[in-house]
């Protein structure tokens, strides 16, 4: 019996790809397409086929005082931490741009409901969505994404972008929002002018009153003491005084020359009489200008600094109404300004979603993910082989 031979004639011609294409599934983890694979072509087939073109407008504005004022004590410490007045002023404009109240203020003169829930635009695109409610919170959450303020600290601009699903609505909300901010600047002068000439006004109040007290009791002690003027009271004394000494020294001249004369004279006791009588009256008028409590000099004192409080409280009251003047004139004044450097835009293109940067990072966001989650069950194999 002869040996049979065997001889390859090559594979067998479709074969050899078939078990090539299925080795090659089955070298691919299930879990690569399951995590990176399939979320990847999900976000390609929403991003390039479903998501909506939406359009963006552009506005910059600064927030600025005018050049001659002078800044703030606080506004001084708050630039010294890098901090400018005006740049707080510009970061409340921001704070009101995507807080509840513009939205209420944009409501009524925009139909943002119909501008972000056209029903052209894709389901997870629109606000609300069309599985929400509707509510006025959702509302409000949906549209802070379509918002976004920045500040420049180099040269103070804000910009401020808008996007919609047409170049005239993304211009309205980014106009409307604008007028919105201008609106805040202006009642934060107004109640910065109201708050400085109120607080004038109650200042002149309390320097008046303080002087209408005083001047009641400089009444009421010149009505108490009966005199007017402790100054013209004190020189009648001095001068009363003078005339006494001048009597006394008189009479004491003239009792010597009748006791050396006449020393038996019956007028000598009616010369001490005299004598003692003007002493008397000249130690009494002494303790009414110097004496208890009750003496002239207390009494000037006490009138002499109700007259300087008097002085002082009529110069508070001249400085009080300088000032509620000056703060008059200055309530007539902007202090601050909302001044555009460039109006919103008009778009001529859609330049949002970023179609392919978003497949990108859904892809990279992904495939972060496998990675984690490969070392991680890698690590966990490799310590069960271990024990």
């Amino acid at each position: 019996m002869s040996d049979s031979k065997l001889t390859y004639l090559g594979p067998v011609p479709g074969l050899a790809e078939a078990s090539g294409k299925k080795a090659f599934l089955q070298r691919v983890p299930i879990a690569l397409v399951l995590v990176v694979g399939l979320p990847t072509l999900i976000a390609a087939i929403y991003f390039l086929l479903l998501a909506s073109p939406r359009y963006v407008s552009e506005a910059r504005f600064i927030v600025r005082a005018p050049a001659k004022e002078q800044p703030s004590s606080l506004g001084v410490a708050l630039q010294g931490v890098g901090i400018a007045s005006t740049q707080t002023d510009a970061f409340a404009v921001h704070e009101y741009v995507e807080s509840p109240a513009a939205l209420r203020e944009l409501s009524r003169t925009l139909d943002l409901r119909r501008m972000y829930g056209k029903s052209a635009a894709d389901p997870f695109s629109r606000v609300p969505k069309p599985w929400q409610s509707g509510s006025f919170d959702e509302l409000h959450n949906g549209l802070k994404g379509y918002l976004t303020i920045g500040y420049n600290a180099t040269t103070g601009i804000s910009t401020l972008r808008v996007e919609a699903f047409s170049p005239k609505d993304a211009q309205a909300v980014a106009q409307q929002l604008l007028i919105g901010g201008e609106r805040l600047i202006n009642n934060l002068n107004e109640r910065a002018n109201q708050d400085a000439v109120s607080q004038a006004e109650m200042t002149v109040e309390r320097a008046r009153s303080r002087l209408v007290a005083i001047q009641g009791e400089l009444t009421a002690f010149r009505n108490r003491e009966q005199f007017f003027d402790p100054e013209q009271s004190a020189s009648v004394s001095t001068e009363l005084i003078g005339k006494l000494a001048v009597e006394l020294a008189t009479a004491r001249a003239e009792r010597a020359l009748v006791a050396e004369q006449t020393p038996q004279s019956p007028t000598l006791p009616t010369l001490d009489g005299r004598i003692r009588a003007l002493n008397a009256q000249l130690e009494v008028e002494r303790g009414r200008i110097a004496g208890d409590n009750d003496s002239l000099v207390r009494k000037a004192g006490a009138y002499e600094a109700m007259i300087l409080n008097r002085e002082l409280a009529s110069r508070a009251v001249t400085a009080a109404s300088a000032s509620l003047e000056t703060a008059q004139i200055d309530a007539r004044r902007q202090k601050l300004y909302l001044d555009r450097v460039v109006d919103p835009t008009l778009p001529s293109d859609a330049s949002q979603p970023k179609r392919l940067l978003s497949i990108l990072a859904v892809f990279a966001t992904c495939l972060l993910i496998y990675g984690g989650g490969w070392l991680v069950w890698a690590g966990l194999r490799e310590s069960r082989h271990h024990s």
